[in-house]
């Protein structure tokens, strides 16, 4: 490929009316993150020396989640040529290739772009390189008519089209890459002489064969080229990342028992011979280790998990959740912004949060650490090698000595030295025969609440 610079024009001013949201359409996430996000990823990837996103107005959270890239603002919408133009103003005379690409189109790959750059590079020089592709239904897609040479001759709209025409199943996907030098001069010459008033880009295409330049197309996948205008087409797309996330995994030396059921984000990151089981959820900031097993029905979100750990099944673990090497995170354990250092158990019906859990530490079913007062969070500390007993409450601000042990069904206030067995509860007290009694009184008064109740 020629080392040409790239820069690209996103268009991304679209409100989604279709979406029924106060949110613009290219902010909706997949995988974590807004969709125009994984675009500007797709065009870091190539090495994109420039990047222009054109918003419209009121548009602010779009331009503040593709900073730093530039932004252009399209005052009116009337059409994808007019928009191509508000680009203008900021990317100037770029002399390089400018690839044209959609923010409701985010599934678009990095090889695809790059097939598209080396094209425009080819023996033929084409001006500009359209994107097509082949869907199981061309609809009422513009098609792309060709030549036997494989050039590309017009871009026809469905509603022109001739029944000869509309038989082709080449359809025009909207993205292009166009040579630099001569792209305004294409757009400054685009009309909107037609039913919608609006300027076309597609009609670039006819300009630069009269300018006696060749164009040129390569087909995409079009599960890639997915647009997404509603709910339903943003859950299409979601399913395809999602696809995409597993199979990446699995092919990094991750172990998905059923991969459908498992729900990545788009950073997520999990070492090599890591087993994971159905029905977990990953949420954005997760770091996984070698070996871990996670177990169904496990939430981890913004946390780190280290080596040979396991978790779950039934386990959540939210931000800044830090589990040591063969730390074993239990059935309905919660671990919140909490360490739980080397070979630690936390094994069940448990709440951890804002503490530390030192190395080989035990912590019995239903203990919870009290961080909260209503107004301020404070740290429990667990030394290495402690034993809390179930049942146990932990009202922090408090410390718990290396190998101490706490009995259980404690109410722990006050700091435990180390080696020192702490134990809270009152002292038990036996009534001998009361439990008869008892039995043998609330049984006949049911039989007498029965008997009135049959007279009546």
């Amino acid at each position: 490929m020629s080392e040409t610079q790239t820069a690209a024009i996103i268009l991304a001013a679209g409100l989604g009316t279709r979406m029924k949201s106060t949110l613009p359409k290219v902010m909706h996430p997949l995988a974590g993150r807004p969709m125009i996000s994984h675009l500007i990823d797709t065009v870091d990837q190539i090495g994109a020396a420039r990047a222009v996103c054109v918003i419209g107005e009121e548009m602010e959270g779009v331009a503040k989640a593709v900073a730093p890239r530039e932004t252009a603002v399209q005052v009116e919408r009337l059409g994808t040529g007019h928009a191509v133009a508000a680009a203008r103003p900021v990317l100037g005379d770029f002399a390089g290739d400018v690839l044209v690409l959609y923010g409701d189109t985010p599934l678009i790959t990095a090889d695809t772009l790059e097939a598209m750059l080396a094209m425009r590079h080819s023996a033929a020089n084409p001006a500009v390189v359209v994107l097509g592709f082949r869907p199981d239904d061309p609809g009422a897609y513009g098609r792309l008519v060709t030549d036997a040479q494989g050039g590309l001759l017009e871009i026809v709209e469905y509603k022109d089209a001739t029944d000869d025409q509309r038989a082709i199943d080449l359809v025009n996907s909207g993205v292009m890459a166009i040579d630099g030098s001569v792209l305004w001069s294409l757009i400054d010459r685009v009309g909107n002489d037609n039913a919608k008033g609006e300027y076309y880009l597609t009609d670039i295409i006819a300009i630069a064969r009269a300018d006696g330049r060749t164009c040129a197309f390569v087909e995409g996948d079009e599960q890639e080229l997915l647009g997404i205008n509603s709910r339903a087409e943003l859950a299409d797309a979601e399913w395809i990342v999602q696809e995409r996330l597993r199979r990446y995994m699995m092919d990094s030396g991750v172990t998905l028992i059923d991969p459908a059921t498992v729900h990545f984000c788009h950073d997520t990151q999990v070492g090599r011979d890591t087993v994971i089981q159905p029905n977990v959820v990953f949420g954005p900031g997760v770091t996984i280790g070698e070996g871990v097993t996670i177990k169904a029905f496990s939430h981890i979100e913004g946390a780190a998990v280290a080596a040979n750990a396991q978790v779950g099944p039934y386990a959540r673990l939210r931000p800044q959740a830090m589990i040591g090497e063969g730390a074993k995170i239990g059935n309905f354990v919660e671990i919140k912004k909490a360490t739980v250092e080397r070979g630690a158990k936390v094994s069940h019906l448990t709440y951890i949060g804002d503490a530390r859990v030192g190395a080989e530490a035990n912590i019995g079913a239903g203990t919870i650490t009290c961080n909260y007062d209503g107004f301020l969070k404070s740290h429990t500390d667990i030394g290495a090698g402690a034993f809390i007993g179930s049942n146990t409450a932990l009202v922090a601000p408090v410390k718990v000595g290396d190998g101490a042990i706490v009995g259980a069904g404690s109410v722990v206030t006050k700091d435990v030295p180390a080696d020192t067995l702490a134990v809270t509860r009152a002292k038990q007290v036996g009534i001998e025969g009361w439990a008869k009694a008892f039995r043998e009184r609330r049984a006949a008064e049911k039989a007498r609440l029965a008997a009135l109740k049959n007279k009546s």
